[in-house]
């Protein structure tokens, strides 16, 4: 399964409508209710798991408002707070939202090859260590 984090970019362009973001959304898996169990013998197997870092739906909802609720309310994401293990790295940053992004992006003990940053400024995340998919029209 492929383990995909928007940016602050790809949440305004999900906002807004973007063929490429909404498509992920609609095929990622939904994270389950605590309690439940996420497997369904019927689904159809899910192409993704999408991830939101806390930092960039406020920087989101700082563009354009009213995306951070939108985005919120959607089951297939996942919002990653900013815990103490992120805040460290994200304190030295100017940019809170992409520095949020990167750190939830590496390779982690959960998530071993890291996560593919979506985003609709794919420019901005030249030279840093992870991978990009272009959410552009």
């Amino acid at each position: 399964m492929l383990h995909i984090i928007f940016d602050d970019s790809a949440l305004v362009a999900a906002g807004r409508g973007n063929a490429l973001a909404s498509a992920l959304i609609a095929q990622a898996h939904p994270m389950p209710a605590r309690g439940q169990d996420d497997a369904d013998p019927d689904e159809e197997a899910p192409i993704a798991r999408i991830y939101v870092a806390a930092c960039a739906l406020v920087e989101a909802e700082r563009t354009r408002p009213g995306t951070g609720a939108h985005i919120a309310a959607l089951p297939n994401l996942e919002v990653l707070p900013l815990d103490l293990a992120a805040a460290l790295p994200v304190a030295d940053s100017q940019e809170w939202a992409a520095s949020h992004t990167l750190h939830a992006a590496r390779p982690s003990p959960e998530l071993p090859e890291g996560a593919v940053v979506a985003t609709t400024r794919p420019e901005e995340w030249a030279g840093r260590p992870v991978r990009v998919l272009d959410l552009s029209p």
